[in-house]
């Protein structure tokens, strides 16, 4: 685990071009603070760094850039091909020096080609290898998304990668212009959506995807060599006809080996213990595979609305291990905010990003590997729009007339009189959170005559958008006729939200702080396996992940674990009333709004009703106010040093 880059200059040489490649490799050192390296092909000005979080083969042997055998390929890689001992079992000619995974990537490669090793690697991974025989730089990223990886150029061509974005903006020759197409898409989705990137010289490498350069100034080459969309059609087509019980098995069994290979590891591990279905199963698994009490974390709050840390501790007790709880004051996790920005170095605005970055850096004082959970609520129908899906689907049949005035209807209220009718009605009525919220949601989905709107009305905060001059991007997931509506928005959150929000926000969590998070549920059998299995097999009596539910209650009691979903989320709306109405004043003046390209009536309209109860829009002016903070921090030169917030606590 590491940060990778790269500098390709079209005629830089020599001290200046290593010492800029340099800048641009200690830029994400908190990404790897172990060991640094960098490789230069002197004859085209190529140089290629890594900083490295040291988890196999804690020995030189590990150092990158590495060498192939043959001198042939030079390659820096961030992640881990968890099976490569079983890949070095196919290459018993093959006399490896060290124990490192990065040796057996070069020798895989040496023997098949990047196409044939990569489709052996069952891994996380984003590699950049050069090949001095046919003079070409490719780019490779793993099949859902886990490691980041970008690229641009400078302004006079040279090509720059690397696994954060901060790491191109420290070349002085980097244009930081915002793509106006991402800052829309970005208010879309809480996030700036693969390929894009916020600045219009830089992308991001798309899962799955091969980019093979000749040259600097020359357009790359992509190959997909996996894509989810692929695997879902795949899977629909042909869905697993065995008894229940066997798919169980085959399930278990896929994920259990899932698990097996990520507790290879030279260095402390843990695991991160929410106390819901996926992370109950991931730590009941990998519990069963260790020889001594796993290592488990959690965070808790003092808002009993947002505190689920007694359910983890009492997975944890119930599991046996050995488990660390910290309880978070508001006031804790508020002094969180204002680092976000430096972070998450990109617009990014899942508030639950800030419980991930605190449970990571708690799990840091520890262990340098966490598995993690993620990756179940997208493959087995765990989010309640699968569960709405069909319904919603069978209402686009009623006449958009009537649809609208059923809309309207529902916007006759402001979210914060449904909520406090909802609040007078409980119980009998279930506890549901920002419930007003969810209603007028419903209202836009009600307006709605397809999938592809259905779901970017079920994502959206900001309608219409904040976006001056709103561009519309490209729809990049398109489900076809062969998907029911549940499984339309599945494959959506699979190809798109997955990647671009929730893996990227455990990455930028994790590595802020120097921890390798691994996600067993994301190994793409269980992922390939997951689109075979029936629709009955995920949504069951009015809930999700009924197989993993299934296999959680061999292990657990259900009453430890079978409650409503409430996410891992913070009371972002209250706090915008109180403690940080300040910071958050400060960076929606309409100066500052208009500048960049904000429609400031709208942003201030909707500030002003929050700030006086009309409506509880804490969300959506979470979206603004995490690009106006990132932008804050651009416009002031911050660029990617290390800093104070990544320091690890001693909680």
């Amino acid at each position: 685990m590491c940060g990778i880059s790269g500098i390709w200059s079209i005629d830089g040489r020599g001290d200046a071009l290593r010492a800029r490649a340099a800048v641009i490799r200690d830029s994400i050192a908190h990404r790897g603070p172990d060991d640094a390296g960098e490789w230069e092909e002197t004859t085209c000005g190529l140089v290629l760094g890594q900083r490295r979080l040291s988890i196999l083969d804690l020995s030189p042997l590990g150092h990158q850039p590495m060498v192939s055998a043959s001198g042939r390929y030079v390659v820096v890689f961030n992640g881990e091909i968890y099976n490569h001992l079983r890949i070095r079992a196919e290459l018993p000619d093959v006399a490896f020096r060290g124990t490192s995974d990065t040796e057996t990537l070069l020798a895989a490669i040496e023997r098949w080609g990047l196409e044939g090793a990569l489709s052996r690697f069952v891994g996380m991974f984003a590699i950049a290898l050069w090949d001095r025989e046919a003079r070409t730089l490719q780019l490779v990223r793993d099949r859902l998304g886990i490691k980041p990886l970008y690229w641009g150029r400078t302004t006079r061509g040279d090509l720059l990668f690397g696994s954060e974005l901060r790491a191109l903006r420290t070349h002085p020759e980097f244009d930081t212009t915002i793509d106006r197409e991402a800052l829309t898409a970005y208010f879309e989705t809480s996030c700036v959506p693969a390929p894009l990137s916020i600045h219009r010289a830089a992308r991001k490498l798309e899962p799955g995807t091969i980019l093979t350069f000749r040259a600097p100034q020359r357009d790359p080459q992509a190959t997909r060599y996996w894509r989810v969309e692929d695997v879902a059609h795949d899977g629909l087509r042909d869905p697993l006809r065995d008894s229940e019980p066997e798919i169980l098995e085959r399930i278990e069994e896929t994920l259990r080996d899932a698990v097996r290979l990520r507790l290879l590891s030279d260095v402390p591990l843990g695991a991160f213990l929410s106390g819901g279905i996926d992370s109950s199963l991931v730590v009941a698994i990998a519990q069963e595979l260790s020889s001594a009490p796993l290592r488990t974390y959690s965070i808790g709050s003092t808002d009993a609305a947002y505190d689920e840390s007694a359910f983890a501790s009492e997975v944890a007790r119930r599991l046996g291990t050995r488990h660390t709880a910290l309880t978070v004051r508001d006031a804790e996790a508020r002094e969180i905010v204002p680092q976000l920005a430096s972070i998450y170095d990109e617009p990014f605005a899942d508030s639950s990003q800030i419980p991930t970055f605190l449970v990571s850096r708690l799990a840091r004082n520890d262990v340098t590997v966490a598995l993690s959970g993620d990756g179940g609520d997208e493959l087995f129908g765990g989010y309640n729009r699968y569960l709405w899906a069909p319904r919603l689907a069978r209402v686009q049949s009623v006449p958009r007339a009537a649809r609208r005035v059923a809309a309207a209807a529902l916007e006759l209220l402001p979210t914060s009189a449904w909520d406090s009718i909802h609040a007078h009605l409980s119980p009998p009525l279930p506890p549901v959170r920002l419930v007003g919220d969810k209603l007028h949601k419903g209202a836009r989905v009600l307006r709605t005559g397809s999938i592809d709107e259905m779901y970017a009305a079920l994502r959206r905060q900001w309608w219409p958008s904040p976006v001056l001059d709103v561009l519309t991007p490209d729809e990049a997931v398109h489900a076809g006729r062969t998907f029911d509506a549940a499984h339309a928005l599945m494959l959506r959150d699979a190809a798109a939200y997955l990647p671009d929000d929730i893996l990227t926000k455990v990455d930028r969590a994790s590595m802020a702080v120097a921890l390798e998070a691994r996600v067993p549920i994301l190994d793409h059998r269980v992922v390939e396996l997951a689109w075979r299995v029936p629709m009955r097999m995920k949504i069951r009596d009015g809930k999700g992940k009924w197989a993993l539910r299934e296999l959680l209650a061999k292990r657990l009691p259900r009453d430890v674990f079978e409650r409503p979903k409430t996410g891992f989320s913070v009371p972002v709306g209250a706090w915008l009333r109180g403690p940080l109405r300040d910071w958050a004043e400060s960076l929606l003046d309409a100066k500052s709004l208009e500048s960049a390209g904000l429609d400031a009536r709208l942003v201030r309209a909707r500030w002003q009703a929050h700030q006086e109860g009309a409506a509880d829009a804490g969300l959506a002016l979470w979206d603004v106010l995490a690009f106006a903070a990132w932008q804050r921090e651009i416009e002031r030169g911050v660029r990617a040093e290390a800093r104070d917030p990544f320091a690890r606590s001693s909680a």
